[in-house]
């Protein structure tokens, strides 16, 4: 008799936990799955009803005291979230009324509360979820901007996964063709050039896959936001500006120079896109130690930058900061230009802008926008979003491209690669080899999911 895996252990157990989020709340949702939970929900709430059908009921402790009238639903396995037997009690969204609640389930023989994650890694583990579904709902909570869950839905309704699939029954079957070559060579109906069929598609698929990932960086920007960095000469306006944006103090203004020491950053929603502004601290030579580890940071900051906007109140301010001015994609802004205008050559800028009177900032906004992706007519969001899917298609690409290239080395060869490939596929969506995964994947989730 082998031990039992951890997997296998907790499945056993009937779990529940606040599902609805913080509390107080109207509505209040505790969810419990697991081989108990008819018998808890009769036990608390008396006759259940039919299934799938919400159901007014006094909720009572085991003393018979009632603890809230509420509505109760069932929802017997498989047909369910978790694809085993689960329950909701919708209660009011008190503290006082979850808490007792909770307490009374807690105190029920073979239940337990629910670790982070742990509905949706039950749905995992039954089929109703693949990784990149169970990723993409990750995702779909988090979601702030409409990109974002656009982005989630296609994932967690299985966009992504169709797309997996589809290749890897593509991979399946040239191997499939391979092997009958190998082992029925000799059969009239099996003849020599049959796996020749296959290499055409093997190289589409190459493409294909080649093609996918490069929609990776716009996930990215998607999921991460557009990287936004304001730099400048010190009291270029840089700090007013971020707290413009923001519509509130993020960083301290003063008439000092050297005020901002540390890389601060707030996300703005911007034509659906999430973009992330930074304030750096002003860039000059300076001995003070604490200032200038703030410029060191502020220069890291700009090398991962997908934006600079380089702030300058004064015409020559650009040319001080020539390192930062040969940022591939640049903005330059003049400020402050509600003050006593100065001699400027208008070629020295691209925008104008003045914090105080609003002046130039909805161009600045717009000329921002410009650098998002354009999706016109873009009705799917089947691209890569981690980092991890990006790494087991890249492994996808690479195999498929050593079987092409191996073509003199013998079928028996091509086809190995050909199983390498389509294992680093069912990584992704958790087909192959993922245990080691799991407990990172899921540890994404708020507790009730």
């Amino acid at each position: 008799m082998f031990p039992r895996t951890k997997s296998e252990v907790y499945m056993d157990d009937t779990i529940y936990a606040l599902s609805s989020g913080a509390l107080p709340s109207g509505v209040a949702i505790v969810r419990i799955s697991g081989p108990h939970t008819r018998d808890v929900l009769f036990r608390m709430a008396g006759e259940i009803g039919s299934n799938r059908v919400a159901h007014l009921r006094s909720i009572r402790n085991r003393n018979g005291e009632l603890i809230d009238s509420g509505l109760v639903l069932f929802f017997p396995g498989p047909s369910s979230f978790t694809g085993e037997d689960c329950g909701e009690l919708q209660v009011h969204g008190g503290r006082a009324v979850v808490q007792a609640l909770l307490s009374e389930l807690g105190s029920i023989q073979g239940l337990r509360h629910a670790e982070p994650g742990e509905f949706s890694r039950r749905a995992f583990h039954n089929g109703k979820l693949d990784l990149v579904e169970v990723e993409g709902l990750a995702d779909l909570i988090s979601a702030e901007t409409e990109m974002q869950r656009r982005l989630a839905v296609e994932h967690a309704q299985g966009g992504m996964s169709a797309v997996y699939q589809g290749w890897a029954r593509r991979l399946t079957h040239a191997r499939a063709m391979i092997e009958a070559e190998l082992d029925f060579a000799d059969e009239d109906d099996v003849p020599g050039s049959v796996a020749e069929a296959i290499w055409g598609d093997m190289a589409s698929l190459q493409i294909e896959i080649a093609e996918h990932i490069a929609g990776a960086r716009l996930a990215e920007i998607i999921r991460d936001g557009l990287k936004v960095v304001i730099a400048g000469r010190p009291n270029a306006g840089k700090s007013s500006l971020i707290n413009h944006l923001a519509g509130r103090d993020v960083a301290i203004v003063t008439d000092i120079a050297g005020t901002t020491r540390d890389v601060l950053s707030v996300d703005l929603s911007l034509a659906g896109f999430s973009v992330r502004l930074y304030d750096t601290a002003g860039l000059r030579e300076t001995s003070e130690p604490i200032e200038r580890e703030g410029i060191r940071r502020a220069r890291s900051t700009l090398q991962d930058a997908d934006l600079v906007l380089l702030l300058s109140d004064v015409p020559n301010g650009f040319a001080d900061v020539t390192r930062e001015s040969e940022h591939s994609k640049l903005i330059r802004v003049r400020t402050k230009i509600d003050q006593i205008d100065q001699i400027w050559d208008k070629a020295d800028f691209d925008i104008a802008i003045s914090t105080k009177t609003g002046e130039g900032i909805e161009t600045l906004l717009s000329r921002i926008s410009s650098y998002l992706p354009v999706l016109t007519g873009k009705i799917s969001f089947s691209i890569p979003s981690r980092r991890r899917h990006v790494d087991c298609l890249n492994q996808a690409v690479d195999a498929i491209a050593a079987s092409l290239i191996h073509s003199k080395t013998g079928l028996d060869i091509q086809a190995e690669y050909l199983r390498v490939a389509g294992d680093a596929l069912g990584r992704i969506t958790g087909r192959v080899d993922v245990e080691e995964l799991l407990d990172v994947i899921f540890s994404e989730f708020c507790i009730g999911k």
